[in-house]
Parts: structure tokens; sequence; C-alpha cells
């Protein structure tokens, strides 16, 4: 038998959004073993003058917990 943990990282980007949940993907991936999935809860993006200067995504990362 297997047990999850979820926890809630927030990834930005100044390309797009799915560059936003690559790169917290991959940096969850350091510090969380085992990482299974993951649902985006939000995206948001951040305007200056008029112009998109960021994308930002919160989202819930899966990971199977070592025995």
């Amino acid at each position: 038998m297997s047990v999850a943990r979820v926890t809630e990282i927030t990834a930005s980007s100044k390309k797009s959004f799915q560059d936003a949940i690559e790169k917290g993907i991959e940096r969850a991936s350091k510090t969380l073993k085992n990482v299974e999935g993951a649902w985006i809860q939000d995206q948001k993006i951040v305007v200056e003058g008029g112009k998109i200067v960021a994308y930002r995504v919160n989202m819930k990362v899966t990971f199977i917990l070592a025995d």
C-alpha cells in the first residue's frame, strides 16, 4: 500500500503558463521524491505598462511517501 501527500507550490515564468508549469515541476522534483502528478489550481498574469511581464501558476503536486 502506498501513501501520497499533496503540497501546493507557485511557479512563474516570463514566457508562458506552460513554461511556469514545467519549471515548477522540475524544481519540485529536486526536493520531493516520487512526484506522481499535479493539477493546476490557479493561473494569473502580471501586467506592467499594459504588457504581460509574468505568468504564474499555483499547483498542487502529489508525491508518494517513501517507506
